[in-house]
């Protein structure tokens, strides 16, 4: 994502969409990047609008004119969530609101902004907050640890280079119960929890040392409990106005039935939240791992 060459913002003209749209303008101009914008009513219900084909051109050249980018108005459509995902595969960033759908088919399906993510498998930034100048104060990322959350700590650092970097891994000591169910003592059960937190602060270490990561003000933490529960809470505690998540690649129903922490973070954070599909960190893992050989190479 330190090419982000094409944005997709996905707006209702609402005052909401709106915001939506100038927080995508200003990441466009960060980047050198075209901005596309496309008209979407609410829960992606599609209609024909002549109002608001005419109210999305004015607000193509006004933000052109705003912020000095390349804008695109994506025409001829009627606002369905197939359409949105479409021209989402050629793009490197979606960026959406979160209005909510309160359907009982949203309860089963998802939120749109969830329903976009699947679809169109591209990392999408969901906006909650009014747009700043210079772009975000301080993301945090929530990280698992895994050998996928190094290029996630990369492409958030790439994502903003000037905002203050947390790094947050949340662990859940599962095999506690097991150990209160064998009669294990309680100052071995305290001593299996330090040792899980040890681990996961040495983890964190090496996630803080990419070398991507050394470009940004990086600070590491640590949780105890649902990874999903305690990234919201400290991103409101740390005051991050983003939060960064991988997503792992499911359906819609395998989501509903095991349930997904990406997408509770995203119904529980009270600021932005970028979610990137773990398809899409493969991709950059590998990119990276190229970069590298040619720099040896050479």
């Amino acid at each position: 994502m330190n090419n982000i060459q094409s944005i997709l913002a996905v707006t209702d003209l609402s005052a909401h969409g709106l915001r939506t749209v100038v927080r995508a303008a200003s990441i466009a101009a960060a980047h050198g990047a075209l901005l596309k914008i496309m008209y979407a009513p609410a829960a992606f219900r599609g209609a024909a609008n002549t109002d608001a084909a005419r109210g999305l051109g004015a607000v193509c050249l006004e933000v052109a004119e705003r912020f000095d980018i390349l804008v695109k108005k994506i025409d001829g459509t009627r606002g369905l969530l197939e359409e949105a995902a479409l021209e989402a595969r050629w793009c490197d960033l979606v960026v959406i609101g979160d209005e909510p759908d309160r359907s009982l088919a949203a309860f089963f399906r998802g939120q749109p902004a969830e329903r976009l993510l699947r679809a169109a498998l591209r990392p999408v930034l969901v906006v909650r907050l009014d747009a700043q100048a210079g772009g975000y104060r301080r993301m945090l990322v929530a990280v698992d640890l895994l050998d996928e959350s190094r290029p996630l700590v990369d492409l958030a650092c790439a994502f903003d280079a000037q905002a203050d970097v947390e790094l947050f891994h949340a662990f859940t000591p599962m095999h506690e119960g097991r150990l209160r169910y064998a009669d294990v003592s309680a100052h071995t059960i305290d001593a299996y929890r330090h040792a899980c937190a040890r681990q996961a602060r040495e983890r964190m270490l090496w996630l803080s040392d990419a070398s991507s990561a050394r470009r940004n003000r990086v600070i590491s933490s640590v949780g105890r409990g649902d990874p999903a529960r305690q990234a919201a809470v400290q991103q409101q505690y740390s005051g991050a106005d983003l939060l960064v998540f991988g997503k792992r690649g499911r359906s819609a129903l395998a989501d509903f039935l095991l349930g997904s922490v990406a997408l509770r973070v995203l119904r529980w954070s009270t600021g932005d939240v970028l979610v990137v599909p773990n398809g899409v960190l493969a991709g950059w893992r590998a990119q990276a791992s190229a970069a590298l050989t040619a720099r040896r190479a050479a």
